[in-house]
């Protein structure tokens, strides 16, 4: 034992000589440093634990002199370091000890300090000769050599930046696997290395492979998950069925959730793609709880916190990233519903409700898309509770975002102060409403296939705002644009209601051939609309659609509203709202109602709600009132022509009433009698005004 403390004393006091050798800036010599490697390389064979106390001592020596500003020392110490290295790694290293972690500790170090470009390509030239030609005996070596590969990863120089990725590509697709279980302990390491590569801007090509690499990598995890659960270390304690998630599925996920969040659009696009790749392939191997971590990782893609300060750069993160992000994982959530409708839908509904609070269009229009989207395809198996959920979720979109600051905004300062309606006539006030503009112009079509909407060239609310009249302060058009977002919000969910209750397309199609039976006879409305109940209006209680009725109802009395104020709406033109036309919302106010119509004149010809006729009839009765007595008020010709396909609807339900709804067979129910004659009195009353009007439009 004394022996041994003796030569560690002696190599101390050897290496502080070699330090006062080294200390010449023109003549440094290097005979100690010659003999530490000499002594280091005729010790190397005792037993581990006395070389370890000796190359203690000697390893923190050549830390130092590998960092030494003479470019010839830090060379001499680096190659003396390689040759000692292939010496050590040829003996192996037996299970459970970790000397080759602390042997190649210096490589790690050097890389870290030197900033010399000779000398971090030298370290990598060292570290790439050890892995061609000791690769199978490496063990703990593997973290420093990942360590060394991270710190050229964000290097500028393009010959260590390929070089070192050269090698971990090697590694992964080589080494792995011939050697998985012996380089397992550094599984993570190497994930993260490649991400570091993946994040390097200067070179884009390196990026796309680093992230093919890291999806080559979730292979490994699910060919061998056994590795994973046979792997123990000290620092771990976690149980065996989670350690193929802790050491393989987490490490990956994480990883390309930093490359998000780190790169310009288009790797990080990439990343993502991968990320939800890897879900959609490997997800049926997740446990419960493994998804609750993942999202957790998945959800940070929209924390607007870490979102750069400059608008341009946060408007286009949420339009790209966040969009791409919030379908996948609606596509996601549908694969495995089974599994995630317990851990993940509340937070799909919170994170969609997120989407469409934010000043961003593209974005609030695709949390009302994957709304739809996921109902639509996963309603069927949905429970009570879970669509009490979802039609919670609408109902806060819609009360959220009805714009009522249209009807209350007032101009400041006076120059764009509003017409009283007193200054003009009613003839002059109806030839300006024929010139207004529907602020819902600039909506994009909804795609019929529900995939992925694109944002497209075109009006978006801001472009609208920034060209309005100088007079609009930017307060103003801030203000403004967030309007017009919830005015296209507002639209776009009263489509998505209908979508879901009746499927895409069939109110339209609906729409088209009620046109079509009125143009051949305006009399006998005769249609026939052949569509399969594809919807989910027969998985939807009664109250849960009267809770939609509300909402589609509330939208159209405000649009109604709005409309019919002249006097805000001149206010809100002059003061450069919506461009060089007054406007208004005229398909919000038809579409709603043409909405709530179809829901109750489905509810009042079901034979499965007689337990709601009652409430149905007064709803129908109420609504039918109002609407046709607001129409006959109407005085604007473009106004009364938006109504048309309202009232062909409306009267071509009523007209089928009696077809299709036998009152004999409810004999004892009293309300559904009377209720069709009551409603063909409203025909009566509005024939002589569509004949002159509403039918001569069509």
């Amino acid at each position: 034992m004394n022996f041994d403390c003796l030569i560690v004393d002696f190599v101390r006091w050897l290496c502080a000589v070699s330090v006062d050798e080294l200390l010449s800036a023109t003549h440094p010599r290097m005979f100690s440093l010659q003999k530490i490697v000499e002594i280091s390389y005729y010790n190397m064979g005792r037993i581990r634990l006395q070389w370890s106390r000796i190359w203690e001592v000697i390893g923190d020596h050549f830390n130092k002199v590998g960092c030494n500003p003479n470019e010839d020392v830090a060379i001499f110490a680096v190659d003396s370091l390689r040759q000692l290295s292939m010496k050590f790694l040829e003996k192996g290293e037996l299970a459970n000890f970790r000397f080759q972690k602390d042997f190649l500790r210096p490589f790690e170090h050097i890389m870290k300090r030197n900033r010399s470009p000779t000398i971090r390509d030298m370290v990598v030239r060292c570290i790439a000769q050890m892995v061609n030609s000791q690769a199978a005996n490496i063990r703990s070596g593997w973290k420093n050599i990942f360590s060394v590969f991270h710190l050229a990863a964000s290097d500028q120089d393009e010959s260590i930046v390929e070089l070192a990725f050269q090698t971990t590509g090697h590694i992964v697709t080589i080494v792995f696997e011939k050697h998985f279980p012996a380089t397992i302990d550094s599984f993570q390491d190497a994930v993260k290395c490649l991400s570091e590569f993946a994040c390097n801007a200067a070179f884009p090509d390196t990026s796309m492979e680093a992230i093919r690499l890291i999806r080559h990598c979730a292979k490994y995890v699910s060919d061998r998950p056994q590795a994973f659960k046979e792997y123990t270390s000290d620092d771990m304690n976690v149980a065996p069925e989670d350690r193929v998630w802790v050491r393989g599925w987490f490490p990956i996920l994480f990883e390309l959730s930093c490359i998000i969040n780190r790169c310009k659009l288009d790797v990080r696009t990439r990343g993502l793609t991968v990320m939800f790749e890897i879900m959609k392939t490997y997800g049926h191997t997740y446990e419960k709880h493994w998804w609750q971590d993942l999202f957790r990782i998945v959800f940070r893609i929209f924390d607007n916190m870490k979102l750069p300060e400059q608008q341009t750069e946060k408007a286009e993160w949420m339009t790209t990233t966040c969009n791409h992000a919030l379908y996948a994982i609606c596509d996601v959530f549908t694969q495995y519903l089974e599994v995630l409708s317990d851990v993940l839908l509340d937070d799909i509904f919170a994170q969609l409700y997120w989407c469409v609070q934010q000043d961003n269009e593209q974005l609030a229009r695709s949390g009302t898309n994957c709304l739809e989207n996921v109902v639509i395809l996963n309603g069927e198996k949905f429970t009570l509770e879970i669509w009490d959920k979802t039609c919670n979720c609408m109902l806060d979109i819609f009360k959220t975002t009805i714009p009522h600051a249209l009807l209350t905004w007032r101009p400041t300062g006076g120059e764009t102060g509003p017409v009283s309606p007193s200054a003009v006539g009613e003839k002059q006030l109806d030839t300006i409403s024929q010139k207004s503009v529907d602020i819902h112009d600039t909506v994009q079509p909804r795609s019929s296939d529900r995939h992925q909407i694109q944002p497209i060239a075109g009006s978006t609310a801001g472009e609208e705002i920034s060209k309005t009249r100088p007079t609009a302060k930017f307060p103003e058009q801030k203000l403004f644009a967030a309007l017009l977002i919830k005015c296209v919000v507002q639209l776009e969910l009263i489509q998505t209601i209908d979508n879901i209750v009746f499927f895409p397309a069939t109110s339209k199609k609906e729409d088209a051939e009620n046109l079509a039976a009125a143009q051949r006879d305006a009399v006998d409305f005769d249609v026939h609309v052949d569509t399969q109940d594809q919807g989910m209006y027969r998985f939807l209680t009664s109250q849960q659609l009267f809770k939609l009725l509300d909402c589609l109802l509330e939208s159209h009395r405000f649009a109604k509203a709005f409309n019919a104020n002249n006097e805000q709406r001149t206010a809100l033109w002059k003061a450069g709202f919506k461009g060089k036309s007054k406007p208004n919302l005229l398909k919000q106010e038809t579409s709603s109602l043409a909405c709530g119509l179809r829901i109750l004149f489905r509810m009042y010809v079901d034979e499965s709600r007689t337990g709601a006729w009652d409430e149905v009839q007064q709803r129908l009765l109420n609504v039918c009132s109002e609407a046709l007595s607001y129409f006959l008020t109407l005085t604007s010709e473009s106004h009364r022509e938006a109504w048309t396909n309202l009232l062909l609807l409306f009267l071509t339900k009523v007209l089928k009433i009696s077809d299709e709804r036998d009152t004999s067979k409810y004999i004892t129910y009293n309300a559904p009698s009377s209720s069709s004659l009551i409603i063909k009195l409203f025909v009566a009353e509005l024939h002589s005004c569509l004949c002159l009007t509403s039918m001569h439009s069509i």
